[in-house]
């Protein structure tokens, strides 16, 4: 029932910055933790960033620490990944996911039961 949809990819040039949105409908994420994820051509998913249901607490995975920030906005249903300072290898197709309900962050893809259907970040050197 659940419905994620990303936005916000394209192309950007080394150093510069996307932000990204991962925009619910069919289930209000407001008690759900969430994540993003991202996947290179060749390259298994991989964790980027996950936030609590509270919004309190936050993780990254070492690649994007300092660069890369996860927030949501409950009154928008929407989850939002702000990239600055991108860097060649980051180029994926970048992933929502919804995970569980009063749930901090986790790096785990089997604690997600829902996915979006990914959108392409591209960046130039």
């Amino acid at each position: 029932q659940v419905q994620l949809v990303e936005s916000g990819g394209g192309l950007a040039q080394a150093g510069g910055s996307l932000r990204l949105s991962c925009a619910a409908s069919g289930r209000a994420l407001s008690l759900y933790s969430m994540g993003w994820f991202r996947q290179a051509p060749g390259k298994e998913r991989e964790f980027v960033a996950g936030i609590s249901w509270s919004g309190d607490r936050t993780d990254y995975a070492d690649s994007v620490q300092g660069r890369f920030t996860i927030s949501r906005d409950n009154g928008k249903n929407t989850v939002f990944l702000q990239m600055n300072s991108l860097k060649p290898e980051d180029t994926a197709v970048y992933y929502c996911a919804c995970g569980p309900i009063f749930g901090t962050p986790t790096q785990k893809t089997n604690e997600y039961d829902a996915w979006g259907q990914g959108t392409q970040v591209t960046v130039s050197s």
